[in-house]
């Protein structure tokens, strides 16, 4: 009897130590999880590489790229067109881009204080030499809950939100960063459209600094 209790209590101890060890390793996952876009995350993603197509390679690249100078207008301040929403979106699928989980409160444009550090990491990518002078597309999006026309204007007011962010905290030039939102038009997570994943501010390098410069 006496052998039997010490084995279950040698048993008891071991799944306790493993129940432990699993609510460790859990617990870590949930922090690293929990952590934001390093600043070095963000440059790697927007560093464009040897296989990123020059824009000017082609006639028409070259039309793109004079699209492209057509956003950057000083005096550009309306909303971007459906169609211009459209044919920023077909370049932007060929450039270096990284989303963002910006967080906003409630029904709002305002910034959450808990998106700050997420967002200077973007601001120090962003005027990192490397990256510093290219023009960079700030795309806001919506999950799938409310009306497209409210989703749409909200998702514009927030990527504008960022662009302010950006120019008051690092002076990067405005006509550097194109703001523009497209709601739940484009659902990163199809398969489950009210996931927070949905939620985000796409990032893209639209033209290297050596493009824009032209």
């Amino acid at each position: 009897m006496a052998t039997y209790l010490h084995t279950k209590n040698r048993i008891i101890c071991a799944l306790m130590v493993v129940a432990s060890g699993f609510m460790f390793f859990a617990g870590y996952g949930f922090a690293a999880a929990a952590e934001g876009t390093s600043e070095s995350q963000i440059l790697r993603a927007l560093t464009p590489t040897s296989k990123t197509r020059n824009l000017s390679a082609t006639p028409q690249d070259a039309k793109q790229q004079s699209f492209i100078s057509s956003l950057r207008s000083p005096n550009k301040t309306r909303s971007l067109t459906l169609d211009e929403r459209q044919e920023v979106a077909v370049i932007a699928k060929e450039r270096p881009s990284i989303d963002l989980e910006i967080y906003f409160d409630y029904n709002s444009a305002d910034i959450a204080s808990k998106a700050i550090p997420d967002l200077m990491n973007l601001g120090r990518a962003l005027t990192d030499p490397e990256l510093q002078g290219s023009v960079f597309l700030l795309s806001g999006h919506t999950d799938a809950k409310g009306g497209q026309e409210y989703n749409l204007k909200l998702s514009e007011r927030r990527a504008q939100a960022v662009k302010e962010f950006l120019v008051q905290n690092f002076r990067i030039a405005n006509d550097s960063l194109v703001a523009t939102g497209y709601g739940k038009e484009q659902l990163k997570n199809q398969v489950n459209p009210f996931a927070a994943e949905n939620r985000r501010v796409q990032v893209v390098n639209l033209q290297a600094k050596q493009e824009a410069g032209k």
